[in-house]
């Protein structure tokens, strides 16, 4: 029993250790650009998330909405409440490793038949009994079995922080992407609206420049077409504005009869003028996702001690401690207790090979675990050189779709003054306008397209989380003190 209590800091199985980050120090062979074209945004190489990076667009309207969606959202409470059952369980699982303690009391009143011997001393076939009782139960952990299985539970609790944050970071990236396109769908009413009252003047012109003999049937047709298929571009801009503001009504936990009202354009949004870019290093503690396969991969891990301590033989301690009296005032006297102590030892000797394979395959899926672990951390650097390749070619996107829309936009005017003037004809005025109002668009679609990468990087850079912080942390994180 000694050499029992001595071993038992003894912990079987492969005590886990993080794995090493990133040698790389950038996400891609060519160094970023010091400065973006269009945007007015530069690199901080090294910077970090603000945690409410959302803020810094200045949206009074986006904060609230993000506040709302925090404090409402379906799905964060489901992660909420399953963190807590995580937790839960993992504090359950520590007791184990503490002695189980009884204490049981009762009583009853018998009459024997005189053809049996009465139990009690006195030989009274009628009697009051009584007893009190105290058991203690202690299974040593000799070889770490339970120690093991406490440590994949903390792991486990620690994986459901991680999906928590994951899911945190989907519904503020989420309603952030709810309310752009919300702005940018505004800006593109406003721009077929403009488009629509130009061409219906132009129409009248050309109505007008006929009836004087000046201008042919045939391009008063040509005005109404164009007419006509710019009010046929508002339905659909009118649908998708529709559909994303209930989506939206979902994301902050509302009805869509209730949704938000939102009267905002993308003049009302303001890009961040820095935009941090965190070390490959840095990163992979900052992603819930790669934090969660890390999670995931110590279960693996205390797994294996498990199914290598449930191969060795087990120890267990027990004593009890009563009294038994036909009166409750003597049922602590000296001459009414009773105690017991003992000890077993158990070892499977034979299962067909059961409990080795058991081992082995826990020992495959923690190669699967650290396979996966792998996968992600490549995924997690693909998704953020993907997203800052984005960042600079769109921002080349703008600037060119700037110059293109006020190039445009004079063309246009110097059409519609010769068309007015006589100058020209209809048709060369309605192509100008329709290059001009396709010009806007892009600029407006690239203008959105800045703003999304903006939170697409944010994104991917974990939206400032600490992955060794936690949401809901307290006096003891799951899994610490799980390898002693």
């Amino acid at each position: 029993m000694a050499l029992a209590l001595l071993l038992g800091g003894c912990t079987v199985g492969p005590n886990f250790h993080a794995p090493a980050p990133p040698a790389a120090f950038r996400y891609a062979p060519a160094e970023l650009p010091q400065q973006l074209a269009a945007g007015g945004q530069s690199f901080e190489i090294g910077g970090t998330v603000d945690k409410q990076w959302w803020r810094l667009f200045g949206s009074p309207q986006l904060d609230a909405l993000e506040q709302e969606a925090l404090t409402r959202n379906a799905d964060l409470a489901v992660a909420k409440a399953a963190l807590d059952q995580a937790r839960e369980v993992w504090l359950s699982g520590r007791a184990a490793r503490y002695p189980t303690v009884q204490v049981a009391a009762g009583g009853s009143r018998s009459k024997d038949s005189y053809t049996l011997a009465s139990p009690l001393s006195s030989n009274e076939q009628s009697y009051s009994l009584y007893a009190g009782q105290f058991n203690i139960a202690y299974v040593l952990d000799v070889f770490g079995g339970r120690r093991r299985q406490i440590e994949a539970l903390g792991a486990q609790a620690e994986a459901q922080r991680c999906q928590l944050q994951a899911t945190w970071l989907a519904l503020t990236s989420n309603v952030a992407g709810a309310v752009l396109q919300v702005a940018s769908l505004n800006a593109q009413l406003s721009a077929a609206r403009a488009n629509v009252a130009t061409l219906s003047r132009a129409l009248e012109v050309t109505r007008q420049m006929q009836r004087l003999g000046e201008l042919s049937t045939n391009e008063v047709a040509a005005a109404e077409n164009a007419l006509e298929a710019a009010q046929q571009a508002i339905p659909p801009l009118r649908k998708q504005l529709a559909q994303t503001k209930d989506l939206l009504a979902v994301y902050v936990g509302r009805e869509s009869a209730e949704q938000p009202t939102l009267n905002l354009s993308l003049a009302d949004l303001r890009l961040p003028p820095r935009l941090p870019v965190m070390l490959p290093s840095q990163l992979i503690g900052h992603r819930p996702d790669v934090m969660l396969a890390q999670a995931n991969l110590h279960v693996a891990s205390a797994q294996v001690g498990v199914a290598t301590a449930a191969r060795l033989p087990s120890f267990n301690l027990s004593a009890s401690l009563g009294g038994i009296s036909t009166a409750v005032g003597t049922l602590l006297s000296s001459d009414n207790a009773f105690w017991s102590v003992g000890g077993s030892v158990g070892e499977t000797v034979f299962d067909a090979g059961g409990l080795r394979h058991q081992q082995k395959a826990a020992q495959a899926a923690f190669r699967q675990a650290q396979a996966q672990y792998r996968g992600v951390v490549l995924l997690a650097l693909q998704n953020t050189a993907d997203v800052l390749a984005a960042i600079v070619q769109d921002a080349d996107a703008l600037d060119h779709a700037a110059k293109a829309a006020h190039a445009a936009e004079q063309s246009s005017l110097l059409a519609q003054a010769g068309l007015a003037q006589g100058e020209i004809g209809a048709l060369p005025a309605l192509a100008a306008q329709s290059a001009a109002s396709q010009a806007q668009l892009a600029l407006i679609q690239a203008d959105s397209a800045r703003y999304g990468d903006t939170i697409a990087l944010f994104q991917a850079l974990g939206g400032g989380w600490n992955g060794q912080g936690g949401l809901t942390a307290k006096a003891e994180k799951p899994g610490e003190g799980a390898n002693p």
